[in-house]
């Protein structure tokens, strides 16, 4: 298996898509990227030589950006916009939907698993509370009571 930009390429898939594993590279990219290394898109990874591997690697360092400096590069983005207090830095501090999405039906991605508020039953209310002041519940009729302590 290649490796490309720390990454491990799959030797038996095509070599337009295992580039597409890089994160930053897309399909759009790939065509481009390997049109401007003379390679055949069809052709698998473990057909691959070192030396095209390196125009590739050549190509890829002068005209894009990927893996670990894309993504300093996007968080430094957002921690600029948190740190001037725009709307957009508010949301992704506060987790939040960015671009304008409903929040009151959906957004469950973002906000993570449902937490009902305000929908219990009387009974189980009144479990609940018992249990947290730690009383005792008394026992329901036919039922033995506990035998006093002398």
């Amino acid at each position: 298996m290649a490796r490309i930009l720390g990454v491990t390429l799959p030797d038996d898939k095509r070599i337009d898509y295992s580039l597409t594993l890089l994160y930053g590279i897309g399909w759009k990219n790939v065509e481009s990227l390997l049109s401007q290394a003379k390679i055949d898109p069809k052709r698998r990874v473990k057909d691959i030589s070192e030396e095209e591997f390196k125009r590739i690697t050549d190509v890829i360092d002068k005209n894009f950006k990927v893996e670990g400096e894309l993504r300093e590069l996007l968080n430094g983005n957002i921690k600029r916009l948190r740190e001037i207090g725009s709307y957009r830095g508010l949301r992704h501090l506060r987790g939040l939907p960015v671009r304008g999405q409903r929040t009151k039906s959906n957004a469950r991605t973002k906000r993570g698993k449902r937490k009902t508020v305000g929908a219990l039953r009387k009974e189980a209310w009144a479990k609940l509370e018992a249990g947290k002041t730690g009383a005792v519940a008394t026992p329901a009729e036919g039922e033995a009571k506990p035998a006093a302590k002398s």
